[in-house]
């Protein structure tokens, strides 16, 4: 029934919802998605009203350093969905749980009566879901009976499709100015998230020198074919051991993260000139244009093409020079490590 809402839902026409200002104004049509002031905050007359699910949107488009802090409410979980890759660093107390750069699709579950702060250091865009610990803990028992709710506290996965593609349903069709909407999103994305299956075991995440190793040898070979065997091989480890530590590490298997190196190399030549789409395909380790570009339209959303006219009137923003530099990907302090292995199960040892 969720499902059929939310398809019905998207077959309507596109209409774009305004993202926040650094001054975070509430939008007047924004009546099922509330515009957060304060990071995570809720007005007191809201959290009195939200029921059993809110959702609101935290954006800015400033590019120097913003700090902020808060707790999250007793009885209530925040899941955070980042709807843009930016670059932060999260803690709680005097411990960092996440330093990096974040890539759209992270999920980020944060326990009730949590202290936290982040430092933004980038533009950034979050849908935040502020659930009843009750409503959650009630349907993760209805899906694994053994389960207590705890153990989803400071969840960080990084590249959740599912919930990205939930994030982005909401915010891109205009479907955030209806309320009835906005709540089937929310009811889905707290069922998924009570569904997420908590790891049996641990998985190392791959050292910073290995992963530097594997960054060089990417950024020196990104446009030959590379196999997980030479992956592998730079970070001197076994393909097996190697796959899984590399995605304990950054959230990405390592033939994804091969290719959205490719995609940002690209990027950069697509908006540097007007070097035909075939040959800029074969510069960045394609064989063909066509594949090029369904990767391409993949991870940014648009085509080539597209995103070359688009690059034309805009400059780069800050985060695409720092990915351009940089492996791009945060890593995960060692209190969420165990999350990371979430995704890392079930991962291939192929490229």
């Amino acid at each position: 029934m969720l499902t059929q809402a939310i398809n019905e839902r998207l077959s309507h026409p596109h209409v774009s919802l305004p993202i926040g200002s650094e001054s975070h104004h509430v939008h007047p049509d924004a009546e099922g998605l509330r515009q957060e002031h304060k990071w995570r905050d809720l007005k007191q007359d809201d959290a009195a009203a939200i029921g059993e699910i809110a959702i609101s949107r935290w954006a800015g488009s400033q590019t120097g350093s913003r700090y902020e802090e808060t707790a999250t409410p007793p009885g209530r979980y925040v899941v955070a969905i980042a709807l843009k890759s930016t670059r932060l660093t999260l803690t709680r107390g005097r411990q960092i749980i996440f330093d990096g750069v974040m890539p759209a699709g992270t999920l980020h579950v944060t326990a009730p009566s949590t202290q936290l702060g982040a430092q933004f250091h980038a533009p950034y865009d979050f849908l935040h879901f502020h659930v009843s610990a009750d409503y959650l803990h009630g349907h993760r028992a209805a899906a694994e009976p053994c389960a207590t709710g705890e153990d989803l506290g400071d969840l960080i996965l990084l590249r959740d499709s599912f919930a990205e593609q939930l994030g982005r349903a909401l915010i891109e069709r205009g479907n955030a100015r209806d309320p009835a909407f906005t709540r089937c999103i929310g009811q889905t994305l707290a069922m998924h998230i009570a569904r997420l299956e908590t790891p049996r075991s641990k998985v190392n995440a791959l050292p910073k020198w290995r992963l530097r190793r594997v960054e060089e040898y990417v950024n020196a070979n990104y446009h030959r074919s590379v196999s997980l065997a030479d992956l592998a091989k730079a970070a001197g480890l076994s393909r097996m051991h190697f796959a899984a530590q590399f995605r304990a590490a950054t959230g990405f298997r390592p033939r994804e993260y091969l290719l959205h190196r490719r995609v940002e190399r690209a990027k950069s030549i697509l908006s540097d000139g007007e070097t035909p789409l075939a040959e800029v395909a074969l510069a960045v380790g394609f064989c063909t244009q066509a594949h090029f570009s369904t990767v391409f339209k993949r991870i940014t959303g648009e085509t080539p093409a597209r995103w070359r006219t688009a690059s034309r009137s805009a400059s780069p923003s800050p985060i695409d020079q720092s990915v351009r530099t940089k492996i791009p990907f945060g890593r995960p302090g060692a209190q969420v490590r165990r999350a990371d292995h979430l995704i890392a199960a079930g991962g291939h040892a192929s490229l």
